[in-house]
């Protein structure tokens, strides 16, 4: 069961299309895992096609000309909120991300990938991103996404059955959808679906007994807290 969810504000924005394209990924995985969230985007969608519908649909008229110009106003309105209306989240999530700015793979790639050993079958609003090579150390594994968003940045991020992320606390915010397995840190226990978003007040030290794959979203370092661990700090911007 997904216990953690977006907020309605970020729910809001995802319909607009005004959120990052990393982000507006996690949230698009989220949806298509959450019935109670896609429900509140369904919702939102409607609501948004009528608010465009209403706001073209009273327009003034005091010439032939801007009597012309209202009529394709209200059919570009009419228009619009028909295409709103139809969207699905998957298309809307596609939308976002066809974009000139946002480095996407050219060549189809296979929607199951493999990581240390384990098969891992991708979200489909992940599938079309570009990926680069994975990268591990002890039990962790990541690759980056190539979204160009600095300085957002968003990787795949797998730990291996009895690993764990060194205590840290955040500079900027993170974001962890758990895609597969579990873990758990002192503010509870998480799944498949949950989406957690964190930021400089927190401090937590993920841990999973089976494994899991995350997908992760950051605009700055990690700052770690404990140990030897707290000497990558000073170069914390490079491996965040």
């Amino acid at each position: 069961m997904i216990k953690h969810h977006p907020d309605d504000i970020m729910l809001g924005k995802f319909v607009e299309g005004d959120l990052p394209a990393s982000i507006a990924a996690a949230v698009a995985v989220h949806v298509d895992m959450c019935p109670k969230c896609k429900a509140k985007c369904e919702a939102l969608t409607e609501q948004q096609a009528e608010r465009v519908f209403s706001s073209n649909g009273h327009v003034s008229i005091t010439h032939s000309e801007e009597c012309s110009q209202s009529h394709t106003s209200e059919h570009n309105a009419f228009e619009t909120a028909e295409f709103c209306s139809s969207l699905s989240i998957e298309q809307m999530v596609s939308e976002i991300t066809e974009n000139d700015e946002i480095d996407l793979a050219v060549e189809s790639r296979e929607e199951t990938i493999s990581v240390q050993g384990t098969q891992y079958k991708l979200p489909r609003a992940l599938t079309n991103l570009a990926m680069g090579k994975w990268t591990s150390i002890g039990n962790l594994a990541r690759a980056r996404l190539a979204l160009d968003e600095e300085p957002i940045r968003a990787s795949l991020l797998q730990i291996q059955p009895g690993g764990s992320v060194p205590e840290h606390t955040h500079k900027g915010f993170e974001l962890t959808l758990l895609l597969e397995g579990h873990f758990k840190d002192d503010m509870g226990e998480y799944g498949p679906g949950d989406f957690i978003m964190l930021d400089g007040s927190k401090t937590h030290s993920p841990i999973t007994d089976d494994g899991c794959l995350c997908y992760t979203v950051a605009n700055d370092a990690q700052h770690f807290t404990q140990g030897l661990n707290k000497l990558l700090n000073p170069i914390g911007s490079l491996i965040y």
